[in-house]
């Protein structure tokens, strides 16, 4: 029997009667861009992760990209990135006019390394945008020190974290703003591309919806150029259902993610290392190996599925060939591009099949 990567069919199927009535709602209504549903989630979600504004838009990178110009991040400026990030963080730079400039995460976390930033700035730059990979919180208090001391704006990038609490507090205010993702695989997922920003700043909460409405707030009345990215009412309307669910899901991932730790841990195999002041989501969960391919294929021969996030890393993708990075220029993101496997996680994981990838997994090894 195939262990999946993660079920989304089950995710469905579980809350069925009740995307199904929230679907019916919306066709009913005759309002498919905008309305209430959207109104209703972007309030329900800011309330979620204690922000004052949610903003919905079409997707994780126009979250990016629309966060980033609302805080006039432009041609000529500089914006701090992590190397491993996935290179919709680096896209999202790129599209607002600005240069990625990429730093080296903590390779016990994988999330962008506070100590490193600092050798980075420069008088161009004027943001840091870290990423909370895997769904794990990056150290926020020194990143926040940094950019007052040299007065940048610091934009999340939580495309993995719904949920995830930094300190005690939810991930959702710490900076200028706070960009989510909520592409089906995430763990509060629609049934298609979505995003949405949050922050407590109504002037980047009104920037962002401005430039994601054409540059208008009077129909036919254009301010600025702006671009098309709004949160689609069927999306806004199945993502009100499964936010009522998201905490019950992270807890089974959570209980997956201890189970795996506990049964793992005598493994020829690099563990994901949680600081004491993190609540991770558990997004993924991702082990290291220096076998990672073979590893990846045996686990597959056995009906395991996994996934690698992420096999290349930004600076060596064409699409940023021209900043001439070659391998060897940022190690630290190779090494994990060369070495991390995301084992099968998710809120429809049985404890039986993760048993089974354990079991995989020891065979694999030996």
């Amino acid at each position: 029997m195939t262990i999946p990567f993660l079920d989304l069919g089950a995710a469905t199927a579980e809350l069925r009667s009740d995307i199904d009535a929230a679907i019916a709602r919306v066709l009913s209504s005759g309002r498919y861009i905008g309305g209430e549903e959207v109104t209703a989630f972007e309030r329900e979600f800011a309330a979620y992760v204690h922000a004052q504004h949610a903003v919905g838009v079409g997707n994780g990178l126009d979250a990016l990209h629309l966060a980033l110009r609302a805080v006039d991040i432009g041609p000529g400026n500089e914006v701090i990135v992590a190397s491993n990030t996935f290179i919709a963080t680096w896209l999202a730079v790129t599209m607002a006019g600005a240069t990625p400039v990429p730093i080296e995460p903590d390779p016990r976390t994988h999330n962008l390394d506070p100590a490193r930033i600092e050798a980075a700035i420069t008088p161009r730059t004027r943001a840091i945008l870290p990423t909370h990979l895997y769904g794990q919180p990056a150290d926020f208090a020194p990143i926040l020190a940094l950019a007052e001391r040299h007065g940048l704006k610091v934009i999340e990038d939580a495309a993995q974290a719904h949920g995830a609490r930094y300190r005690g507090k939810h991930i959702g205010a710490h900076g200028h703003a706070v960009c989510w993702s909520f592409y089906p695989g995430k763990n509060l997922g629609a049934l298609g591309d979505a995003g949405a920003v949050t922050t407590n700043y109504p002037e980047v909460a009104e920037r962002v919806r401005l430039l994601g409405n054409y540059g208008s707030r009077t129909k036919y009345v254009n301010d600025v150029a702006g671009v098309n990215s709004r949160l689609d009412p069927l999306q806004a309307a199945v993502l009100r259902v499964k936010l009522r669910h998201l905490d019950a899901w992270n807890a089974r991932r959570a209980a997956i993610a201890a189970f795996y730790l506990d049964q793992l841990a005598d493994l020829s195999l690099t563990m994901p290392f949680v600081p004491d002041w993190a609540d991770p989501a558990w997004h993924l969960f991702v082990v290291q190996s220096d076998r990672r391919d073979a590893l990846q294929a045996a686990l597959r021969s056995g009906g395991v599925e996994t996934l690698i996030h992420y096999p290349i890393p930004p600076h060596l993708q064409g699409a940023y060939a021209h900043m001439g990075l070659h391998p060897g220029s940022l190690p630290v993101a190779e090494h994990l591009a060369a070495s991390v496997l995301s084992l099968p996680l998710g809120p429809h994981l049985s404890l039986d099949q993760a048993g089974q990838v354990v079991t995989a997994l020891r065979h694999a090894l030996q």
